[in-house]
């Protein structure tokens, strides 16, 4: 096991030495869908809770954590309102299979509604309009390694579509998490490398153009012009927890992450909750980006509240986040969880 782990910090330390600079290639990367996040509880404590995470809502910030799960089959559906009237629709299932691990699959998409068609002649529109599609499916596996460690992976279908052109792609995403570090209980350790995958190109029919062949008498015809590939935008977190016990009924969780973009500034995320009961939660998080420069950074303080019952061998939660945002109305998200 030490081994193990060794090996693992090691490649994700040649990994951020691989992304350093990210923020200088600010906008150059694709498949923003990828980093959207979803969950209104980690939302809320600004996405800090990659050594935190647990259950179902872990499949985004740390795929490792859905083994921490007192249910064998937990289902979640998430609505986000987003920047610019954007939605983003998401929905998950996870069950555990004794001796074996974890299995899950979730699907998330974003609702952008309908553009209106442009062109050089029409600036103004032509009258028609088109509806982008942005989705991702993810197919998740997790197992502990031992009582502290578990380890996780999701794979995951990346696609887009604008009017006549669209891309698809693979991503990867691998975590780990270590609870009760050097002994200490409540203390915790979350690595996550996300979105690592094959560059993505746009193809379709949108992409012909009519004009003349170079060298040749043969007249105007349709060529393809052949579009600048991209990459994914892929980044590595590391992240600490540690959860208190005020009382026998009631603790706080303390938890911190440090996030490496490949195509942006460097992130750090701090945020805190507090449970009674294990029936009530109240949030809330900050996070910002030193490198970046002031107007390029949207994002700081977040809050929710999350509101959890069982019955009869079922577990129901309710949560909400809000996440405020510069020079746009800021984001809400709700989240609905099953666990039975």
């Amino acid at each position: 096991m030490k081994r193990i782990w060794c090996m693992i910090l090691v490649s994700v330390c040649m990994l951020q030495y691989a992304y350093g600079s990210g923020g200088n290639r600010t906008g150059t990367g694709g498949a923003g869908q990828l980093i959207i996040p979803v969950g209104a509880r980690d939302l809320a404590m600004a996405g800090s809770s990659v050594s935190t995470t647990t259950g179902i809502e872990a499949l985004y910030w740390n795929p490792a954590g859905i083994t921490k799960s007192t249910n064998s089959t937990n289902v979640m559906f998430s609505h986000m309102s987003y920047i610019a009237d954007i939605g983003v629709e998401y929905g998950a299932i996870a069950t555990n299979f004794e001796g074996i691990g974890t299995f899950a699959l979730s699907v998330k998409s974003l609702s952008i509604g309908d553009m209106l068609v442009t062109t050089t002649n029409d600036p103004d529109g032509t009258g028609q309009t088109f509806s982008p599609q942005f989705f991702t499916v993810g197919a998740s596996f997790a197992r502990r390694l031992s009582d502290r460690i578990s380890v996780g992976l999701t794979t995951s279908l990346v696609g887009e579509r604008i009017a006549d052109v669209s891309s698809n792609g693979v991503s990867f995403t691998v975590g780990v998490s270590y609870d009760n570090l050097a002994s200490v209980n409540g203390l915790s350790l979350g690595v996550v490398v996300k979105n690592v995958g094959p560059q993505m190109t746009y193809t379709g029919p949108g992409l012909y153009a009519q004009g003349a062949s170079p060298g040749q008498n043969s007249g105007e015809n349709f060529l393809s012009r052949e579009a600048a590939p991209f990459d994914l935008p892929s980044s590595i977190e590391f992240g600490v927890g540690y959860r208190y016990a005020i009382a026998s009924n009631s603790d706080l969780q303390f938890s911190g992450t440090f996030q490496n973009n490949n195509f942006s500034g460097d992130e750090y995320k701090g945020g805190l909750e507090y449970g009674y009961n294990n029936n009530f939660f109240v949030r809330a998080g900050y996070m910002g980006s030193p490198s970046s420069q002031s107007p390029d950074y949207i994002y700081g303080f977040t809050g929710g509240v999350g509101i959890a019952y069982a019955f009869e061998g079922t577990e129901l939660s309710f949560d909400y986040a809000y996440r405020a945002v510069k020079y746009f109305d800021g984001n809400h998200i709700v989240s609905i969880k099953v666990g039975f």
